[in-house]
C-alpha cells in the first residue's frame, strides 16, 4: 500500500523562454534545446535523492531517498506523490531489466535485487567469492539481459545512507550473466566506481571513478565482443578541482547527460559529446545525483537532485533501457 504525500513543487514557476538555467556550452548541444521547453521541480522533501527510473507502462516515476530509506514514486497524469516502498533497505541506483522488473541496488543489504511482478524480491548478487558486497551503487541492464552494476563502499562508511560496516571486498565493476546468474568482476582498478551507462551501440561502457586521482573522472572501455568483458581503459572526462560527476545516462546519439555538482556554478547536469567535450549545462539549484530520460517519447530528462526531482523536455531521446 502506498502512501501519499503532499506536493511540494513550484520551483521557478514563471520562467521565461528560452529558460536560462540551460546553457549551450557548444554548438553541438543547440539542436537537443527546446525554446519553450523549461526546468521543473517536480517533488522536494527528500534528504538524498538517487536513482530515478521510468516506467512508461504505469507512466510513472520512481526515485530512492537513500536517508530516509525509502523509493518513491511520482506520477505523470496527477502530480502526486506517495512512498512507494519503505523501507528499501537504503535503496541507490536503479533500472529495469528487459522484462520491464525493476532492479535496485541496496546499501542495507549490500546486495542487488530484482522486484519480480508479483511484488516479491530476487537477490541477483550479495556476496562475491563468500564475501559480501560493500553497498552497490548504480546499476544498468544490456540488452542480453546482463546487470552490470558499480559496488563501492560509500554506504557503509557511516550510518546515514546504510549501516556502518568495514568493507570486506575490494572496489569493483561486476556482471550478473543474463542466463545463468553467475557473478563476474569487469573492472577492479577503479577508485570509487559510481555511475555507470552504455553507449547506444553497447560498444563503449562508461564509470565515473568517484575517488579518482587528483580528480575525479568519466572512464571509457570497450566491451569485448564477447560481450561480458571490458579493455582498453581510458579517461574520457577528467573532471578537474571543482568537478563531481556521479550518475549518468546516454542519449540516441551518444552525449553523456551527467549529474554534477560541488558548487553553485557547477550543480545540475553536465552534456558531453561522445568525444568528451563539454557542450552543455542545465542549472539546479541543488547538486544533481542521477538522471533517466522517461516520458512516452523517451524525451523527458528526469533529474534527482539532493532534496528535489527536477524535469526537462530535450530534443532527444534515452537510449532504451537506461
Amino acid at each position: 500500500m502506498t502512501t501519499e504525500l503532499p506536493l511540494t513543487a513550484g520551483w521557478r514557476p514563471h520562467p521565461r523562454y528560452p529558460d536560462p538555467a540551460i546553457e549551450t556550452l557548444d554548438d553541438r548541444f543547440a539542436p537537443y534545446r527546446i525554446f519553450s521547453a523549461a526546468v521543473e521541480r517536480l517533488y522536494t522533501g527528500c534528504r538524498w535523492a538517487e536513482g530515478p527510473v521510468w516506467f512508461g507502462d504505469g507512466r510513472y516515476l520512481l526515485w530512492s531517498d537513500i536517508p530516509n530509506n525509502r523509493i518513491l514514486k511520482w506520477e505523470e497524469e496527477t502530480g502526486a506523490v506517495s512512498v512507494f516502498r519503505r523501507p528499501s533497505d537504503f535503496a541507490n541506483g536503479n533500472t529495469r531489466d528487459r522484462q520491464g522488473r525493476l532492479v535496485t541496488c541496496e546499501h542495507g543489504g549490500r546486495r542487488v535485487t530484482r522486484t519480480e511482478y508479483d511484488g516479491t524480491i530476487t537477490v541477483l548478487a550479495d556476496n562475491w567469492q563468500g564475501k559480501k558486497l560493500n553497498s552497490p551503487n548504480d546499476v544498468v541492464v544490456k540488452s542480453d539481459g546482463s546487470v552490470w552494476f558499480t559496488d563501492p563502499p560509500f554506504g557503509i562508511l557511516g550510518r546515514y545512507e546504510g549501516h556502518k560496516a568495514e568493507p570486506e571486498v575490494g572496489h569493483a565493476v561486476y556482471r550478473v550473466d543474463g542466463d545463468s546468474g553467475a557473478l563476474t568482476i569487469v573492472a577492479d582498478d577503479i577508485l570509487g566506481p559510481n555511475g555507470l551507462c552504455f553507449s547506444p551501440d553497447e560498444q563503449i561502457l562508461y564509470v565515473v571513478e568517484s575517488r579518482g586521482e587528483p580528480y575525479r573522472k568519466i572512464l571509457a572501455y570497450d566491451v569485448a565482443d564477447n560481450g561480458a568483458e571490458i579493455r582498453n581503459k581510458r579517461v574520457l572526462i577528467d573532471a578537474g578541482p571543482d568537478g563531481a560527476p556521479d550518475g549518468m545516462r546516454c542519449d540516441v546519439d551518444g552525449n553523456l547527460w551527467c549529474g554534477w555538482g560541488m558548487s553553485e556554478a557547477l550543480d545540475g547536469v553536465m552534456v558531453f559529446a561522445p568525444d568528451g567535450t563539454k557542450i552543455g549545462r542545465i542549472g539546479l539549484p541543488e547538486r544533481c545525483a542521477n538522471v533517466c530520460f522517461g516520458g512516452s517519447e523517451r524525451n523527458r530528462l528526469f533529474m534527482a537532485a539532493s532534496q528535489s526531482l527536477y524535469a526537462l523536455y530535450v530534443n532527444t531521446q534515452g537510449v532504451k533501457g537506461g
